[in-house]
């Protein structure tokens, strides 16, 4: 059996808005950028970072991220949201492409709607931002979650090996959002999809309403396996007009439901040379909480 210590237990995001305004987990002193990723990297050994989906990561953030966190600490990175296939307001995007795309754009773009210089200008500068933490030997995975109208068709396949082409040497994790690419037939085609361009399977937690991905416990990947805890809200995981992800991700996982958790996450770790579990329930500290029960099941259970 794979050693526990190959298992690691975090959270998406160390400054979520509603865990800085609860004062559950940082102490009062613990009030700058700095101080608050030192002492979330003291007691976790891996973060998923959050802000990168919403706008590019900078090579700023990434380089004082390396700098206050130890050695062997890891960063998971969630994928700007237009290589996803995500709607994007023109306004995030960095300056100098805001500039190559000419006339101010008032609607929202999609990656598609970008020539091919301007898509090699926004990969060449996400390279570039992860360099800090690559050299520094933090960079975890690099996390595309798609949306649910990324559907498996020919199109979304090409669009992955072109990924894959871009990112060469990277630890990529997907997940899909849209329950066909499971059903049926398409479970196992993808799963040897991924495998054939050396795609980590991300495997999800998340109340099984219609339309919900279930969860495949397939590793595909030697190197990785990824679990993200979504929570079980049934009521808010569909609702629309939500005013923050942290109320649609509302859920404290109970002792026992993390029980469940011990057996399939630890035969994940014989399948792959490490796993990580990310815990993405956000609202206040439920996330920092289950990730602290979790790292005391692992290490109580024989």
């Amino acid at each position: 059996m794979a050693s526990d210590n190959r298992i690691l237990i975090g959270t998406a995001s160390w400054t979520d808005a509603t865990l800085l305004k609860s004062g559950k987990f940082y102490p009062r002193e613990v009030k700058t950028a700095e101080a608050r990723l030192r002492y979330y990297s003291a007691e976790f050994p891996i973060v998923e970072v959050d802000s990168t989906y919403y706008a590019m990561p900078s090579v700023t953030n990434a380089a004082l991220w390396a700098e206050r966190t130890p050695d062997d600490f890891v960063f998971n990175i969630k994928v700007f949201r237009l290589f996803t296939q995500h709607q994007t307001d023109p306004k995030v995007l960095p300056p100098n492409v805001r500039v190559m795309l000419g006339e101010s754009q008032s609607r929202q773009l999609y990656y598609n709607d970008l020539g091919a210089e301007l898509q090699d200008e926004l990969w060449r500068q996400f390279h570039l931002s992860l360099e800090p933490l690559r050299s520094a030997g933090k960079l975890g995975a690099l996390l595309f979650q798609f949306p649910k109208w990324f559907l498996p068709n020919r199109g979304s396949r090409v669009y992955m090996e072109q990924i894959r082409q871009r990112l060469p040497d990277h630890t990529i994790a997907l997940e899909f959002r849209h329950e066909s690419w499971f059903e049926g037939r398409q479970r196992d085609s993808i799963l040897a999809f991924e495998r054939e361009l050396g795609f980590c399977n991300v495997i999800v937690d998340e109340p099984q309403l219609p339309g919900s991905i279930p969860t495949v416990w397939e590793a595909t990947l030697p190197g990785l396996a990824m679990v993200r805890m979504h929570g079980r809200n049934a009521d808010t995981w569909n609702l629309k007009g939500l005013k923050a992800a942290s109320d649609r991700f509302n859920y404290d996982y109970r002792d026992e439901e993390l029980r469940d958790f011990i057996t399939p996450v630890r035969h994940l770790g014989e399948q792959a040379e490490n796993v990580h579990m990310i815990f993405n329930n956000n609202m206040e500290d439920q996330g920092i909480r289950n990730a602290r029960t979790m790292l005391r099941l692992l290490s109580d259970s024989p």
